[in-house]
């Protein structure tokens, strides 16, 4: 799985403006987060389309949240941002040059990624804005391995040699 550039920038500039105690200007946030101003325009816009964030008119006008940080999960911001890990489109995207994948009928595939995209979208699910913002929540994932309870890979326990 792949983190775009418009998940992480789009990802921190809500950080940046959930710590922010007022609006922030388009020539703020990009400064702050050391992007061009047409490319954190861009990220506003989407963020604004998605209802995550509201422009306010006037002099101290800018951007804000449109609802508080704890309210806000990670995965409300990066399905605004991007696609999940595995969607309904998924197998129509890698169908070679057919118009649909050759193991359609016979897919092994779709439900490792099926189970990944849970597991992730689980995992986004139970963080919110405020925690990152914050820097309070244990990234911490229970139902994992730790690396120690991981075998060694040996030639005789070595899948690719079969």
């Amino acid at each position: 799985m792949k983190v775009t550039a418009l998940e992480e920038y789009g990802l921190r500039c809500m950080i940046l403006l959930a710590k922010s105690n007022h609006s922030m200007t388009l020539p703020e946030i990009s400064a702050r987060e050391g992007l061009s101003l047409p490319y954190a325009g861009k990220l506003l816009m989407i963020l604004k389309q998605a209802g995550l964030v509201k422009a306010v008119r006037g002099r101290r006008g800018g951007y804000v949240l449109s609802k508080p940080p704890h309210e806000i999960s990670l995965t409300e911001i990066f399905a605004a941002l991007g696609e999940p890990v595995f969607g309904p489109t998924h197998c129509e995207r890698y169908s070679g040059d057919g118009d649909c994948c050759v193991h359609t009928e016979d897919c092994t595939v779709r439900d490792v990624w099926g189970a990944f995209n849970e597991f992730v979208s689980g995992y986004l699910d139970r963080v919110n804005l405020a925690e990152l913002a914050n820097g309070r929540k244990e990234l911490k994932i229970s139902s994992v391995e730790k690396p120690e309870e991981h075998k060694s890979i040996t030639p005789e326990n070595n899948i690719l040699n079969s």
